[in-house]
């Protein structure tokens, strides 16, 4: 059984990660948050050490270290502005970091973490589940036999992500925008690392309109057009969503085939533990691209309603 620590288990992604350390047969040594509404470890690791000072968890990693009982890996579920603090603690103490996406919030940072890692000779793991998810990787294997025949196609992207969260949000740490690298970061990330993972590198980032709850553009990749909104306004769901009272709605219509992928999301967290515990794993160079896209997002002026702009935009 491989120790494990883990930063932020107080927060909304971390069940996750505590089923996938449970699943792949290892144990939880220690876990921080500055918060102590964690009666989630009792589901998973009542055993484990629990510490809601960092100091007093840096002391005791310290101590296991000393003592050879070190822990290998440190799963990082903080918010997103902390991660490359939370990376570089890992590595400083020799452990692997797993790192909960964004990676980090600025395409510069990547550049010094893998600095960090060649000194220290530890590895940087990100979780980029959707690479996993059997619909994604059917979905690429298409898009890649295709292009065997016909190397220039381009295909038109309709992408809509809509998930609805409550006054609450706008309250916490994701709704300042320097902190979480705001909504194009928070839900959009995974779905523009996945199409960069299918389509290929990106070419030109507009942005439509980018408001606290919503934000649409044009994302333009190697191999497709892509008109995208996201939001987590529940006004924006499609009617017939809102009547059934779901909270969340995800379309993505390719070439006007629409690709149906609402369910297979239970073990993905665990898939990419396995994956990382036999070293295959997705690293730093894997979330360049995203990185780059969500950086240049948060840092262009809407031009509004002008170009090949998503439908919904026309509602803000």
């Amino acid at each position: 059984m491989i120790p494990f620590g883990i930063i932020g288990v107080g927060g909304y992604i971390a069940p996750k990660h505590l089923k996938a350390i449970k699943d792949t047969g290892n144990t939880l040594s220690c876990a921080f948050d500055p918060r102590d509404s964690v009666g989630i470890l009792d589901s998973y690791f009542p055993q484990a050490d629990f510490f809601t000072e960092f100091e007093r968890f840096d002391r005791h990693i310290n101590k296991l270290t000393h003592k050879n009982q070190g822990i290998q890996y440190l799963s990082i579920c903080s918010p997103n502005y902390l991660h490359d603090s939370h990376i570089r603690f890992a590595l400083k103490n020799g452990i692997n970091a797993i790192c909960e996406k964004p990676l980090v919030l600025n395409p510069w940072n990547i550049d010094s973490l893998e600095q960090a890692q060649k000194e220290t000779g530890k590895k940087i793991y990100t979780i980029l589940q959707l690479r996993l998810h059997p619909h994604i990787q059917k979905l690429k294997a298409h898009v890649q036999k295709e292009l065997i025949k016909h190397p220039n196609k381009v295909y038109d992207i309709t992408l809509t992500y809509i998930t609805a969260r409550g006054k609450w949000y706008f309250v916490s740490w994701k709704g300042d925008e320097a902190k979480s690298g705001g909504i194009g970061t928070n839900i959009g990330v995974h779905f523009f690392d996945m199409l960069c993972f299918i389509f290929g590198n990106p070419k030109i980032n507009i942005v439509h309109i980018h408001k606290p709850d919503c934000m649409g553009g044009y994302l333009e990749l190697k191999h497709a057009r892509v008109r995208w909104f996201l939001s987590i306004n529940a006004n924006h769901l499609p009617k017939d969503i809102q009547a059934m009272d779901k909270k969340t709605y995800r379309s993505i219509i390719i070439n006007n085939d629409e690709v149906e992928f609402s369910d297979g999301f239970t073990n993905l967290h665990t898939n990419s533990y396995e994956e990382i515990l036999q070293d295959k794993g997705f690293d730093l160079k894997d979330s360049k691209e995203s990185i780059q896209i969500i950086h240049d997002i948060r840092n262009t002026s809407p031009i509004g309603l002008a170009g090949d702009y998503h439908p919904l935009c026309q509602r803000i």
